[in-house]
């Protein structure tokens, strides 16, 4: 929302034979730019209201069906779907009528009796046409739109009443130069291209963007046949607006051209906060739920502060419980002589670890005649145990023996 209170009023060809324009005046601005902004509400409004213009298509009533198939029944060892009839060609036989079939009609056929239309409530159609008119005059809305307004004076951009007796298409784009509108016209003709998928079959072969929308209020006005061929520039009676054209595509900020009379109208139209308009009757402009919608400005006054409890500083903490066999410190806490019991356990491990590496390096020390010692003693010990395994073998040999001799001698006492 824009919160000025009055628009320059601009005259085309101020100067002849120049492209220029010059403030001639100025205008109250009316009470619809200061809606507040509310894309949400243009964007559902927008989708309700597109649908409105769809026509129903379906497809044929009896399509997939226009076959002299009857099912075989049961006992046949084959599926109960109906199959054509006759004999002769490859078709015979086969099945018909289902969607899993070839020339088979579809899922769930489309009806034309669907809910092709959207009622939309008129408060929610008025506040998002009064919205869009509101983003219209925000600058930054409107270029992020796309449309090019570099070189326009101001917006809203306003011009005198002597636009809509305009009669020639040159001297319409003459006047779109002198405002400084003919960049966007300009981006319009560049952006054509070419649709893609058949509606370049069905009287909608190109695709182009959306230029400047003039708004006038006369009857009769030359200035529509003169835009008339002027690409991407539409023009509409400020009492018959449209939020398809206020808002194309569901969002806001497109480029309005107004004419001097059809500005000053709308305070008639749509009202003020106070007071309703004399065509929408009844219907004021809806009022913001908050005057300042900084809230972190708001939050932080000296009413909302006030009006607070005080921040409460000894809130009891919560400390988490350990477990003194995995934590030393509560061990401690529970147990002061665990510590010595540690301290003495960790010398204990240091004293044998010491023990160990003298050992170590005892072994590795020995000189050459201990060496010897200890290398004959091993040879001694490996030849006694050599001699005590034969020793073993004899004896289990004469055991051996001495059971077979028993054996011979049982035999010949029986």
């Amino acid at each position: 929302m824009i919160h000025r209170q009055l628009v320059n009023v601009w005259a085309p060809f101020a100067d002849e034979g120049k492209e220029t324009v010059k403030k001639t005046g100025s205008a109250v601005l009316p009470a619809v730019f200061s809606t507040g902004i509310r894309p949400d509400i243009v964007n559902f409004v927008h989708t309700g209201m597109n649908k409105n213009r769809r026509q129903g298509q379906a497809v044929k009533y009896n399509a997939g069906m226009r076959h002299s198939a009857e099912s075989w029944g049961t006992g046949r060892a084959v599926a109960r779907i109906p199959r054509v009839s006759g004999s002769g060609t490859q078709r015979s036989g086969q099945a018909a009528f289902g969607n899993q079939c070839r020339k088979g009609r579809m899922f769930a056929p489309l009806r034309i009796w669907r809910r092709w239309h959207r009622r939309t409530n008129i408060r929610q159609k008025r506040y998002a046409t009064a919205t869009s008119l509101a983003a219209s005059a925000i600058l930054p809305l409107v270029q992020a739109r796309g449309h090019r307004v570099d070189r326009v004076p101001e917006l809203p951009l306003v011009v005198e009443n002597s636009a809509e007796k305009i009669e020639r298409t040159k001297e319409a784009v003459r006047f779109l130069r002198s405002v400084g509108a003919y960049p966007d016209v300009k981006k319009v003709v560049d952006s054509m291209t070419l649709r893609a998928g058949r509606g370049k079959a069905r009287n909608r072969r190109y695709r182009t963007r959306r230029g400047p929308l003039v708004v006038y209020s006369g009857a009769n006005v030359p200035l529509i046949r003169a835009l008339r061929n002027v690409p991407g520039v539409e023009t509409i009676h400020v009492s018959r607006m449209n939020l398809l054209q206020l808002a194309p595509g569901g969002h806001v900020g497109r480029f309005i051209i107004w004419t001097e009379g059809a500005f000053k109208e709308l305070n008639n139209i749509f009202g003020t906060f106070k007071r309703a308009g004399n065509q929408k009757k009844g219907y004021n402009l809806p009022k913001s739920v908050v005057s300042n919608p900084d809230l972190s400005r708001v939050i932080n006054s000296n009413e909302i502060q006030s009006a607070l409890r005080p921040v409460k500083r000894s809130s009891s903490r919560f400390s988490q419980k350990k477990n003194p066999l995995n934590n030393e410190k509560a061990m401690d806490r529970l147990n002061p002589n665990a510590r010595l019991v540690r301290e003495a356990a960790r010398k204990a491990n240091e004293a044998n670890r010491k023990k160990r590496e003298d050992l170590i390096k005892g072994k590795k020390g020995l000189t050459a005649d201990q060496k010897k010692v200890a290398k004959q003693r091993t040879a001694d010990s490996r030849k006694w145990i050599q001699g005590s395994n034969a020793n073993l073998a004899a004896t289990h040999q004469a055991s051996k023996d001495l059971d077979l001799h028993l054996k011979k001698l049982e035999r010949q006492i029986e």
